[in-house]
């Protein structure tokens, strides 16, 4: 059960994906939308320790355009150069490429539900990956930006609740200076608009918990809210 790189070629350009797919059936399929430094180390982690609990996973770019092959580590330099790419990104450009990821999964295994978990900005791009039809379950973890901009333009992407078919979770720590308290706010208040109920559209917030604190490689990794991270993703595909 090792990870390997896969190229999908079936959507607008060509993606380098990280897979891993356990040999044996599977209700469940993950779509991972990585942070701004690319598939990475602790990205392809992510994808093989879901494969290890039995749960076929593919990590996709998000800057297929203008860095197919990136993996950065994360110093100010790997930052800045992650940021650079983020900023030619555009939601037209996520939805292409997702559509494309996501139907080659489902070509991979039929009757599979596809849930998506995306961190950083790849958490907004999950919030984004959300709208489409093929998406059962979404998990948006610490997506920055998303109660005040839209890649490439446009409302924020909060607006884009109301085209979420499936569940979407939005999961931030309250010591993130990337989505202060009014961000939090604003996303807690339109989740719970759009759904009053609150069971298909969900907020949770982990006190004290940085950005990226679902990460053992950056310095803002918290063992506790990771812990908190991975029941809460597991728990949901398990039921």
């Amino acid at each position: 059960m090792e990870g390997r790189w896969v190229q999908i070629e079936q959507g607008p350009v060509p993606l380098r994906c990280w897979w891993n797919n356990p040999q044996k059936e599977s209700k469940n399929i993950v779509l991972v939308l990585p942070e701004v430094f690319g598939i990475n180390s602790w990205v392809r982690s992510v994808v093989d320790r879901l494969a290890e609990q039995g749960i076929p996973a593919l990590a996709m770019p998000l800057f297929a355009r203008t860095a197919p092959e990136l993996d950065l580590g994360y110093g100010e330099d790997d930052l800045l150069e992650g940021r650079r790419h983020k900023e030619q990104t555009t939601t037209h450009q996520i939805l292409d490429d997702a559509s494309t990821s996501l139907n080659w999964l489902k070509q991979q295994y039929n009757q599979s539900k596809i849930n998506v978990v995306g961190f950083c900005f790849g958490g907004h791009a999950a919030l984004i990956t959300s709208t489409l039809p093929d998406v059962d379950k979404t998990f948006d973890f610490y997506g920055a930006g998303i109660a005040t901009t839209r890649p490439g333009g446009g409302p924020p992407s909060l607006e884009l609740l109301s085209q979420t078919s499936g569940k979407l979770t939005c999961i931030c720590g309250t010591g993130d200076p990337l989505i202060p308290e009014a961000d939090r706010t604003s996303i807690q208040e339109a989740l719970s608009k759009a759904d009053p109920s609150e069971v298909r559209l969900s907020y949770v917030e982990i006190g004290d918990a940085d950005h990226g604190f679902m990460c053992e490689e950056r310095a803002s990794f918290s063992p506790k809210a990771s812990t908190l991270g991975w029941q809460l993703i597991m728990n949901e595909l398990k039921e």
